[in-house]
């Protein structure tokens, strides 16, 4: 098949009218997508709750260790010039 006639079957296909749906397959798929909607709701839910709170537990941690601060020192410097 040549790129003529697939542009022409395409032409076709997208020209014709589509076959009615019967109405319980109707809504079966839109209880489907309802709840497939509610979801992805609460998915995207847990996903800033899960944020928020790595960020807290992020915030309280650098608070406490403070790990910008130089740590003190284990040893005493040698005392020289007496």
């Amino acid at each position: 098949m040549n790129r003529t006639q697939r542009e022409a079957a395409a032409r076709r296909i997208m020209e014709s009218t589509p076959p009615p749906v019967p109405q319980e397959l109707y809504t079966e798929v839109v209880r489907r997508g309802g709840r497939l909607l509610r979801r992805r709701r609460v998915v995207v839910r847990l996903t800033y709750l899960l944020l928020v709170a790595a960020t807290v537990a992020f915030v309280v941690w650098a608070l406490v260790a403070r790990p910008w601060v130089e740590p003190p020192s284990e040893t005493t410097p040698p005392l020289t010039g007496w």
